[in-house]
């Protein structure tokens, strides 16, 4: 609120500027069909060879360290549609000066008609009931980056005290993120770890980490051989193009007998189920000898999974990734997707929240960082930088534990 007569002052002076970058962002909309799906293919090919091969080595000794086994998760009860708990914020003075001050912190998705924001949004709307700061989460409608980066202008014109940002695309939001820093607006961001204009990234774990467990589990199910490739969002999705190059080092450490697809080792879902169902189909027409694939986004082992359906290639073709526990109970339990691996995406928007009214009220931001929050309560600085605190919050999804989530 108390940024709203700076900002108009530097209105006209962005407008220009926000026509202009909003024109040239580079989004990625959904799109499905048998032409995307090899589109997404070959123009994935020479970018990503080149991204894989050359995190590979520095990723390698990251996740070596960080990789751990499946953990399993308490029982949750509820049902999928169900809050997160509610976090520790009873005592915690930035929370009560938030509510004090009337500070507003917005909280910007990637994609809020998936699931996944639906349920952090479901998170931010309790840590506003809870404790009457005044966040809320943006409808962003379905994912595009040049119309996330426009709201997130919007925000800054608005005058907002701070803005809570997952990222579609780092390159494109960065500049964006600079202008809301120079009103004075506080950034917080979570899987944008390469972002520069930010006060805090905030993430669920280590990405090498993250990395490395999703290839214990591709492992697990493949038998610890045979080729695979990778899936990401897009290629210029930070977090998912982490996660993946960690992978790829893990595999190479760890499992001799399995094999990186070199003709195509990373392709695109555009975070859509269509496409990477469609994107699953041509490459297994395509390569005869791929046994596996990994995905990043919550729509990429669901919609390869279909595909191995569709082929009967159940127990012969595999996948794994990130995925929403009750909206994949169903590919779980029929036993065509062994595993998944999730963080409560609720709880990270609690997280970025509280990260926000810290930083508002002043608060020295040093490690162990204690967010209230399961998962983000002895969070540590990522290696190198000063900005990237990691929390504790994977686990392993399975067709035993899928019903206790809760969501």
């Amino acid at each position: 609120m108390k940024k709203r007569i700076v900002v108009t002052l530097l209105t006209a002076s962005m407008f220009a500027a926000l026509v202009a970058g909003c024109g040239s962002s580079g989004g990625s909309t959904a799109s499905s069909g048998e032409s995307s799906a090899q589109a997404s293919t070959s123009a994935s090919q020479s970018t990503a060879s080149e991204s894989a091969s050359a995190a590979a080595s520095t990723a390698a000794s990251s996740a070596e360290s960080e990789a751990v086994t499946s953990t399993s998760v308490s029982s949750a009860s509820g049902t999928a549609s169900d809050a997160p708990a509610p976090g520790n914020w009873s005592d915690e003075e930035a929370v009560k000066k938030a509510v004090d001050e009337q500070w507003e912190i917005a909280v910007v998705p990637k994609d809020s008609t998936n699931p996944w924001f639906v349920r952090m949004k479901a998170g931010v709307d309790k840590f506003a009931s809870d404790t009457g700061v005044n966040c809320y989460q943006v409808d962003t409608g379905t994912i595009d980056a040049t119309h996330q980066a426009q709201q997130v202008e919007d925000l800054i014109s608005q005058g907002v005290d701070a803005i809570c940002v997952v990222p579609v695309d780092i390159e494109s939001m960065d500049p964006i993120l600079k202008k809301a820093k120079d009103a004075g607006i506080t950034v917080i961001t979570h899987e944008g770890a390469d972002l520069e204009n930010v006060d805090y990234d905030i993430e669920a774990f280590s990405n090498a980490g993250y990395g490395a467990f999703l290839m214990q589990n591709l492992a697990d199910a493949m038998g610890e051989e045979g080729t695979y490739t990778t899936m990401v969002a897009s290629l210029t999705n930070g977090s998912h193009n982490e996660w993946a190059d960690a992978a790829v080092a893990y595999q190479k450490e760890h499992y001799p007998n399995m094999k990186l697809l070199e003709e195509n080792p990373r392709v695109e879902s555009n975070d859509n189920g269509d496409t990477a169902y469609n994107v699953a189909k041509e490459l297994i027409k395509t390569y005869p000898d791929l046994k596996g694939i990994l995905g990043t986004s919550s729509f990429d082992a669901p919609g390869v999974a279909r595909a191995i359906q569709e082929l009967g290639l159940q127990g012969k073709f595999f996948t794994t990734g990130t995925g929403m526990p009750a909206d994949n109970a169903e590919i779980l339990k029929s036993g065509v997707v062994k595993s998944l691996t999730v963080w409560d995406p609720g709880k990270s928007g609690e997280a970025m929240v509280d990260l926000a009214c810290k930083v508002l009220a002043g608060e020295e931001i040093e490690e162990p960082l204690n967010l209230n929050v399961d998962g983000y309560t002895a969070m540590t600085r990522r290696s190198g930088s000063d900005t990237v605190f990691e929390g504790q919050g994977w686990v392993t999804v399975t067709a035993d534990n899928c019903d206790s989530f809760g969501f």
